[in-house]
Order: C-alpha cells, then sequence, then structure tokens
C-alpha cells in the first residue's frame, strides 16, 4: 500500500482550510457538494488562460460567494468591470442549465496573489504553457525552478513531469530539485498543484511543490 499523502489535505485545519466553506442540512448536503463540483470544473476550464490559483465557494444562508484568487485580476474584471459581469452571468446561466441551486443573493470576488512565482498552481500552468508552445521541456523546468527559488519566502521547489516527454515513443519521468521539501512535517508550508499540458501527441502530467517554511501558532507563549 502507497503511503504518500496529498499535501494540501495533509494540512488541513492545521495550515491549510478548506476550499468550501459552508455548514447544510442533510438533506442539501448532496446538491451543494454537486454544485461545488460542477463550478469548479465549469471555472477551471474556462477561466484555465488567467492565471488562476484558487477558487474557494462560501455558503451562508442565502448568500453564495465564489472568490477566485489569480495573478492577473486586471484581464479578468475587464474594462469597468466587464468581464467579471460577464462572468457572473456566464455562471448564472450554468447553474440554470444544470439545475444548480441558485441563491438569492450571488457575489463574485476576485483577489490577486502577491508573489505569482511561490504559487505552486500559477507556476504549474506557466510550465504547460511553456511546453504547449513546443518548447524544450528540460529548459522550461529548469528556467521554472530558479525563478520560482529565486522568489520572496521560497526555501525548496520540487517539478516532476510525465508522459511523451519530447515526443518519445516511450512515456517516462523528470524530476528537478531545489532546497529541501518536507512533506511529513505537519506544520510544512508546502503548496503543491497538479497540471496538464495538451500536446499533439498526448497529454503531459505536470507536479509541482513549493515549500515556503514552517507554520507555527500564533498564541502567546507558543
Amino acid at each position: 500500500m502507497s503511503k504518500s499523502v496529498h499535501p494540501y489535505a495533509h494540512r488541513l485545519v492545521t495550515v491549510r482550510d478548506w476550499k468550501s466553506r459552508w455548514f447544510s442540512i442533510p438533506k442539501k448536503f448532496k446538491e451543494n457538494l454537486r454544485s461545488d463540483v460542477l463550478l469548479r470544473e465549469y471555472l477551471d476550464e474556462k477561466l484555465r488562460t488567467f492565471y488562476i490559483s484558487l477558487v474557494e465557494i462560501e455558503r451562508k444562508g442565502k448568500t453564495l460567494r465564489i472568490i477566485i484568487r489569480t495573478s492577473r485580476p486586471g484581464m479578468l474584471i475587464g474594462k469597468s468591470g466587464e468581464g467579471i459581469e460577464k462572468l457572473r452571468q456566464d455562471l448564472i446561466s450554468f447553474s440554470r442549465k444544470n439545475k444548480l441551486p441558485i441563491t438569492t443573493e450571488f457575489k463574485l470576488e476576485v483577489l490577486e496573489v502577491p508573489v505569482p512565482d511561490a504559487d505552486a498552481a500559477i507556476v504549474a500552468y506557466s510550465i504547460a504553457e511553456g511546453l504547449e508552445k513546443r518548447l524544450p521541456f528540460r529548459r522550461v523546468i529548469k528556467q521554472t525552478i530558479e525563478k520560482t527559488m529565486m522568489s520572496r519566502g521560497v526555501l525548496g521547489a520540487r517539478i516532476s513531469l510525465s508522459g511523451r516527454l519530447g515526443g518519445a515513443e516511450i512515456a517516462r519521468g523528470e524530476d528537478i530539485k531545489r532546497g529541501s521539501i518536507p512533506l511529513q512535517t505537519i506544520r510544512a508550508d508546502v503548496d503543491f498543484a497538479r497540471e496538464r499540458a495538451h500536446l499533439p501527441y498526448g497529454d503531459l502530467g505536470i507536479k509541482v511543490w513549493i515549500y515556503k517554511g514552517e507554520v507555527f501558532s500564533k498564541k502567546q507563549g507558543a
């Protein structure tokens, strides 16, 4: 049996917070969970080129709040807020089409990621973008990890590629690592993300780990 764990789920409550934050009676739990999954899949596909880091969903009473964290908020918001309003209408139409619960108060917020090169999801997409432009995979991951290690607060990084690298007939894997990645330390702040690069000869899998130090309790006397 494998002993590997997901770096995000492994640190829930201690270091990480839930991506969906709401409580529901048992009868509505199923439809709320289905709504969250479908909304995330829709946003991940629609906003793939907008360098999205995280999509958070909050439900409170009749209020639904979706928070989108991105490194390029201007592209998403658009001129005079036209882009975010169009996205809001698209989400409402998508919810009606798929018979998802629509609340009376629907809020859509866009937050900027302060250090994009230290965010695993954004780094993974930038690698996928380079591979889809048919750049040499070794050059892409080497330049990316060097840029990540120069970012503020980053103590370690690891990038893993798998698939038909360089168009080879046989699939294989390629890893590159700098610094330390303490995956078994619960208080270690390890950001992790998966991504796929879509190429003519098949998809390439991308995994990114970024270590940003240890998180300690802020309580008095801790």
